[in-house]
């Protein structure tokens, strides 16, 4: 048997046994279990990690398999997602002359999956990820989503940025209540966004779009009427998903 044939033997015994294991598990216990070196199991990790076989699970050193169908799953899901809400996010930057952003749910954070500039001079957002409880998208999400709050993580970034459960709690309501969230400051200081929920024809929550303005721009009364067109608009297009 070659080197080559040999490292791959290797590698898919570690991938099967990541697998296998069925919960996060450290590389020096793969060392151990499957009687590897640590300068090979090293190798291994690192090309099943470009390949998309495993990650780590936060920022800690523990390993996890990722299921292959389920991510090709959530990527065409994305994909519709984006088609879908294309031509929403023109209308609304129509309405309003703003930057118009459609986020989702992704593992306790908002994932940016689509964006529409009406000035090319906006930085891109798509693929990136905010939290949840300091941004409208997020709060929108976190209003009509079914989602545990204890799993929040409540960084500061402004002195408007809600970092007690309670609060942010209260604040789901009001949203509830209004139909549209509203970021003042609280992710950004000189920002201040709106966004709204939206649902397929089956009424089932899909995620939030919004919209993203300078504060000298975008006044807190402003924020509120556009918030109220954004929702008669976005209940007039239900997403065909």
């Amino acid at each position: 048997m070659n080197n080559q044939i040999k490292s791959l033997s290797k590698g898919l015994q570690v991938y099967k046994y990541i697998l296998n294991y069925g919960k996060p598990i450290l590389a020096v216990n793969l060392c151990k279990n499957l009687n590897i070196e640590k300068s090979s199991m090293s190798r291994i990790l690192k090309t099943l990690e470009n390949e998309g076989f495993i990650c780590y699970l936060d920022n800690s050193k523990e390993i996890i398999s990722i299921n292959i169908l389920e991510s090709n799953n959530k990527k065409t899901k994305i994909e519709l997602i984006v088609e879908k809400t294309k031509y929403l996010l023109q209308e609304i930057s129509l309405l309003t002359n703003k930057c118009t952003l459609v986020g989702i749910f992704d593992n306790y954070q908002v994932l940016y999956i689509n964006q529409y500039n009406p000035n090319t001079n906006i930085k891109n957002l798509i693929g990136q990820q905010t939290p949840l409880h300091s941004n409208a998208l997020g709060k929108a999400i976190l209003a009509y989503g079914n989602y545990d709050l204890e799993k929040v993580k409540f960084h500061q970034f402004t002195t408007n940025t809600i970092t007690k459960i309670d609060n942010l709690q209260k604040e789901l309501e009001i949203i509830k209540m209004q139909g549209y969230s509203i970021d003042d400051k609280e992710y950004t200081k000189k920002m201040r966004c709106v966004a709204v929920p939206f649902f397929n024809t089956q009424n089932i929550f899909i995620g939030a779009v919004g919209i993203s303005g300078e504060v000298k721009d975008l006044s807190l009364e402003k924020a509120h009427i556009y918030g109220e067109k954004i929702s008669e608009l976005v209940l007039k297009n239900p997403i065909l998903c």
